[in-house]
């Protein structure tokens, strides 16, 4: 019996290539690989035709499916490697690795799967199981230490990382860097793994494997070995983590090492918790084998090592041929000069420092100097298209799957809507039955958690038969349809059942209402009978008038748009007009004794109110409401809230001009404090623009209270008055101070004319002419000016 341990970088595209020169040279009758024993049933798989990675092995724990692990793999990783030469040279394959039926209340095993972005800062602990990865980032992880810690009431242990180690050893300070230059790229690749392994014996000399957890892995692995050597193999290939490698050779197989004998491991495996398990494959994406992504077993740059996978031998040039290409996709220079000098100054880069070939840093420095003129922007573009890249990987159809996620790909294939992780557009219109099934299938997936569309707003506001939606599909959710599957076995189903339990938690109206809103729009009409109960059941109780008039707006907008989609909403009209006449009552009484957060909240629960009215275009809802702002004005409401109801009634011209000024003089006057005034001020700019600068009361007012602030008072409110005109547009902001000036000039026209009785100046004091005319001669040699001829 001979024995080759092969110690590969998880995801190195370097360790790849060699691995399958080495198992052509052995031609082993077996191979050892280091997987959870679990997914043995669907290992067989990886040999079919459709099945393009970048995939993942997804394990669920049966009776809670929302706790999952991922094994991911890519094209230019050593275990897909292995697969695929294994299938077609006819070779079984045996996965070693510690089954992740031992629960985690003893081991790390499941981990729970929670869909983040890929634009994640930092690698998320509870993503994905975070023992398969490469050497560096194996040794660093943190997750499987605290769990193992907390499972065996021992303290947390971290195990050094020792590629940095290595790396640190050879004088890089990179060690990702050491690792790509010394394994990943290197033409010779003869007698690598003899490298590896000796390189990680030396470091396990020093620093020894101490985790609970790890122990455990190593123990099962030298069982499953163990086992196919009684089983009659000769040749036996292992293919493992380079750290474990040196705990796998022979001798520790046949027990010649002390603390590694089969009774130690016996005595390791020993009354370990198990739970039933399903194992599958799944899509899986660049973006999710970065670090960034959650990941721990991820690589920075997923799209640079495919490329060095297919292109091993002219991967600097290639590389900066495709940068060009893209840069000119996106309209930016990239000349074929420019590629040249690019590609010289990568080569230049790599001298200097010492290295065999340019890496991805010379190439990005290359690539900014000459391609971008230093600018770092367009080599951002460079990191998300090339460096990560958009790549997502097909499984056959007939891999078996939860039901909800198999009637979701039958929807998919229907709707004509294969999921990708580019950014794409996709405008609907709702009068055609092709478009409503898309809008409907996308709504569903919100409420059950899967955010495959953004909705990114309507056309107008006044129909809601066209629909813009942004898709990106991310390869996460195919865990989040695993947890979903408990709701039920299609998406209709699940969504219903979601929605009805989200029902039952709440007692928020506002929150049913959105509720009531999600549940028709997606044309889920069976628990409209149960939401509506809900809603009127709490509306009879509701005292919290802040929360009446936020729930306003959704069954305001199912009245109004509702008829589009044919759904029965008769009985919302009752609810609306209670939860509408509680709101009004209460308004007074919930508008006294406010501070400044709570103001702001209840002024955008009144203008929800507002446009809840202005949707509905019911007159009697509409006088009623005109007639509490109206009582407002006069009231102790705050004065961010008095100056919005000016406002609004000012718009539906229930003020006249006398009024207007009677009021703003009133809120503007020297007695009133400087704060409440200016936030006084900041309620009555909310609003249109274009309607403001046409009350030329309100400009003058305003002019005459802020030119007769103190500059203590003036400085105390200017972030208030700053905020109040920032939310205009630009444009709408040159327009105003346009109108300031020529009020400025009318002033100082009547003032020039007799017209008006003194001329401010700064603090309200008048300008002495004697004193100025004395001034007046200087200006006119410093101007020359002809003093006479213009007199």
């Amino acid at each position: 019996m001979s024995l080759s341990v092969f110690g590969v970088r998880h995801h190195g595209p370097g360790c790849a290539r060699s691995l399958k020169r080495a198992l052509e040279e052995l031609q082993p009758d077996v191979i050892a690989l280091e997987a959870p024993a679990d997914v043995q049933p669907a290992l067989e798989l990886a040999g079919h035709d459709e099945m393009q990675p970048p995939v993942a092995l997804l394990v669920t724990q049966k009776d809670e499916p929302g706790r999952s692990l991922v094994f991911p793999l890519a094209e230019f990783s050593p275990e897909w490697q292995t697969l695929r030469w294994a299938s077609e040279a006819g070779v079984p394959v045996q996965a070693m690795d510690l089954p992740i039926t031992h629960r985690p209340g003893s081991l790390v095993g499941l981990i729970e799967m929670k869909a983040k972005p890929a634009e994640a800062a930092l690698p998320d602990r509870n993503t994905s199981e975070a023992d398969e990865v490469s050497p560096d980032e194996e040794e660093s992880q943190e997750l499987s230490d605290e769990d193992a810690a907390d499972a065996n009431g021992l303290a947390p242990r971290w195990r050094t990382d020792p590629i940095s180690l290595l790396a640190e050893a050879a004088g890089y300070d990179d060690h990702e860097l050491w690792w790509e230059e010394q394994i990943e790229r290197r033409d010779d690749a003869r007698d690598l793994f003899a490298a590896i392994l000796h390189a990680m014996q030396a470091v396990r000399e020093e620093l020894p494997e101490a985790r609970e957890y790890d122990l455990r892995r190593e123990a099962h692995m030298r069982q499953t070995i163990r086992k196919l050597t009684r089983e009659g193999f000769e040749r036996i290939a292992v293919v493992c983590g380079a750290w474990h490698a040196p705990v796998l050779g022979e001798d520790a197989i046949a027990g010649k090492r002390d603390g590694l004998k089969v009774k130690d491991d016996t005595a390791l495996l020993k009354g370990l918790d198990r739970c039933k398990t399903e194992v599958t494959w799944i899509p899986w994406s660049f973006s999710r084998l970065t670090y960034r992504s959650g990941y721990g077993a991820g690589v920075h740059s997923p799209g640079w090592y495919d490329h060095i996978w297919r292109s091993p031998s002219e991967a600097p040039q290639r590389w900066i041929i495709t940068a060009a290409r893209l840069l000119r996709e996106k309209d930016l220079d990239a000349s074929a000069a420019d590629a040249i000098e690019a590609a010289r100054l990568a080569d230049v880069l790599a001298a200097l420092r010492d290295r065999r070939s340019p890496g991805l840093q010379e190439l990005n420095e290359a690539i900014q100097t000459v391609f971008c003129g230093g600018e770092s922007a367009p080599l951002r573009l460079i990191r998300n298209h090339l460096e990560v890249g958009d790549r997502i990987g097909n499984v056959p159809a007939e891999i078996p799957t939860v039901p909800l996620t198999q009637d979701l790909r039958r929807l998919q294939k229907s709707l004509r809507m294969k999921p990708s992780t580019a950014i794409k557009q996709l405008d609907l219109d709702l009068r055609q039955d092709m478009a409503r099934e898309r809008s409907r299938l996308l709504r569903r997936l919100d409420i059950l958690g899967i955010p495959w569309g953004q909705l990114t707003g309507e056309t107008s506001d006044h129909s809601t038969f066209r629909e813009t939606w942004q898709l990106e599909w991310q390869p996460e959710s195919e865990l989040t349809l695993i947890e979903a599957s408990g709701w039920g076995n299609t998406v209709e189903n699940a969504a219903l059942a979601r929605l009805a339990h989200r029902a039952g938690e709440t007692s928020q109206l506002a929150e049913l209402s959105e509720l009531l809103q999600a549940a028709l729009l997606a044309d889920l009409n069976n628990v409209f009978d149960l939401l509506l109960g809900r809603i009127q059941s709490t509306a009879a109780v509701a005292t919290d008038v802040l929360h009446l008039m936020q729930s306003m707006l959704p069954l305001a907008k199912l009245l109004r748009y509702g008829d589009v989609r044919q759904t029965p909403l008769k009985p919302l009209e009752p609810v609306l007009s209670g939860v509408f006449t509680r709101a009004v009552v209460g308004l007074p009484a919930a508008v006294t004794g406010l501070d400044q957060e709570g103001t702001e909240q209840m002024l955008a629960g009144m203008q929800g109110t507002q446009e809840s009215l202005q949707l509905l275009l019911r007159s009697d809802l509409q006088d009623e409401w005109n007639h509490r702002l109206a009582s407002l004005l006069r009231g102790a409401a705050p004065g961010l809230i008095r100056g919005w109801c000016c406002r609004t009634l000012l718009e539906q011209g229930l003020l006249d001009g006398e009024e207007l000024d009677r009021l703003t003089r009133q809120a503007l006057s020297p007695v009133v404090d400087p704060l409440t005034a200016a936030s006084w001020l900041n309620g009555l700019t909310r609003g249109s623009g274009l309607l403001l600068m046409h009350q030329t009361i309100i400009w003058r007012v305003m002019d005459r209270w802020l030119d007769e602030l103190t500059e203590e008072s003036f400085r105390s409110t200017l972030p208030q008055l700053r905020r109040a005109f920032s939310e205009f547009p630009k444009a709408a902001r040159r327009q105003m101070g346009a109108l300031v000036k020529r009020l400025r000039e009318n002033n100082g026209m009547a003032a020039a004319s007799g017209n008006a009785a003194r001329t401010p100046a700064e603090g309200g004091r008048e300008i002495n002419h004697e004193r100025a005319a004395k001034v007046l001669p200087v200006l006119a040699q410093i101007l020359g000016v002809n003093r006479k001829a213009e007199d």
